[in-house]
């Protein structure tokens, strides 16, 4: 049997890789991350053990993987940004395009606000530390380095870029904060979109405050 065109090889790796990260999702939004084992995703997912260990680290690493494409989406999606267009509006739509896609994918459009049950268990993976590690450190110096190419500034000399990407990475952390405390449910898109309005406004203190909590 010839061997596979390499698009299409990347192709079926790339679906394994979600259905696994997707598997990962699922087991904790059912039993709790402390409770999921690489065998059991996959097996969900479809695969063997050595497949898993194949693609991913461990569980942890699975369960970042939506995010780090995401972010490796965002920084392709930035560099296609008119150059003409205001940086704040320009790093939200590459911030939300992956985001929307994802939803479309995984969630579908009618769900794209979880249950609170959900929402607990989201509050417990977004805030720990080992998902969160698992993010590859290349990514945000990728982000760095789109944004002084857009600034013209230097990524290794100027705080600039540097500053920008800690205020990105500050509206991810408000809205994904804001979004598993708020009740009734609200979609994190919404939330986002507010905290770019709010810093492409510079900030200004809150007079008629919109409350999520």
């Amino acid at each position: 049997m010839p061997d596979q065109p390499t698009g299409l090889r990347e192709r079926k790796k790339a679906d394994t890789r979600r259905a696994l990260s997707d598997a990962a999702l699922n087991l904790a939004f059912e039993r709790g991350l402390d409770n999921v084992t690489r065998d059991e995703i996959a097996s969900l997912a479809g695969v063997s053990l050595r497949t898993f260990n194949n693609y991913f680290s461990g569980k942890y690493e699975a369960l970042a993987y939506r995010q780090t494409e995401r972010m490796r989406r965002g920084i392709a999606a930035l560099r296609e940004r008119p150059a003409d267009e205001p940086l704040w509006t320009a790093l939200e739509h590459a911030v939300l395009e992956p985001l929307e896609e994802d939803f479309g994918d995984f969630y579908g459009d009618e769900n794209q606000v979880p249950s609170h049950g959900e929402l607990i268990e989201v509050r417990r993976l977004l805030m720990n530390p080992q998902v969160r590690n698992a993010l590859p450190q290349r990514l945000f110096d990728e982000w760095l380095e789109v944004i002084a190419e857009r600034t013209g500034t230097d990524p290794e000399h100027d705080l600039y870029p540097r500053l920008v990407v800690a205020v990105v990475r500050a509206v991810g952390d408000a809205a994904a904060e804001a979004y598993v405390r708020a009740d009734p449910p609200v979609a994190i898109t919404d939330l986002i979109r507010d905290c770019f309005a709010a810093v492409r406004a510079g900030l200004p203190e809150p007079k008629d405050v919109k409350p999520w909590l």
